[in-house]
């Protein structure tokens, strides 16, 4: 079995989505880039002088999407219904899916097949055009920063399930400096441009805090 394992249950892992060439997006993603680069998370997470807060919401939501997808494909092998029978992030918090559509009363399901379920309905909203445009120059719609701010709190659950659920596997991977850095990415920029409410945040407070504190 190889790391992302094979098969059906592994569509969770998906390819990569990237702003089109030559897109504000894609001169946006070599800022990010170059700043990430200097290893100053907290730099690297302010909005640029002189740009456009939603384009920059935008590509950034399409690097963590992207983030999360692949850090969970490390473990499609472990977090399976069997092991993971609910969506849990510790023994306090469950979350159950419903996505306003499909279907709109809450499911208790499999943390897989929730994280089947967001990566799909996360793709879909990414793929919008009257959402996420990609032409230069499109507006926005005008409940864009709401959009952002349900992807975001969405993304965040499958952090805190990996964290509560599958640390231990993460450290046999070798994967924990990668983890933590991408977490504390996310918390940070989230934390920037008040993404999350502090009580979706309560099943990885304290090391929210021990990320928000220091500076």
């Amino acid at each position: 079995m190889s790391l992302f394992g094979l098969g059906r249950n592994q569509r969770t892992f998906r390819p990569k989505k990237s702003a089109p060439s030559g897109s504000k997006g894609a001169q946006l993603r070599k800022h990010i880039d170059a700043t990430l680069g200097s290893g100053n998370l907290r730099e690297a997470v302010r909005l640029p002088t002189g740009e456009d807060l939603n384009e920059w919401l935008a590509v950034n939501t399409v690097d963590f999407f992207n983030q999360v997808n692949l850090l969970y494909g490390t473990l499609t092998e472990f977090c399976t219904p069997e092991n993971c029978p609910t969506m849990t992030a510790g023994p306090k918090y469950e979350y159950r899916w419903a996505d306003g559509v499909q279907i709109k009363k809450p499911i208790e399901v499999s943390a897989p097949k929730y994280v089947e379920y967001l990566m799909d309905w996360i793709e879909s909203q990414l793929d919008d055009e009257s959402i996420f445009p990609q032409k230069l120059g499109t507006p926005f719609p005008p409940n864009f920063k709401d959009v952002v701010k349900t992807i975001f709190k969405r993304l965040f659950r499958v952090y805190a399930h990996i964290y509560h659920s599958h640390f231990q596997k993460i450290v046999s991977l070798k994967e924990e400096a990668h983890l933590n850095t991408c977490f504390k990415h996310f918390i940070l920029f989230t934390h920037e441009f008040g993404l999350i409410d502090k009580k979706e945040l309560a099943p990885l407070q304290e090391l929210i805090e021990s990320i928000i504190v220091p500076y």
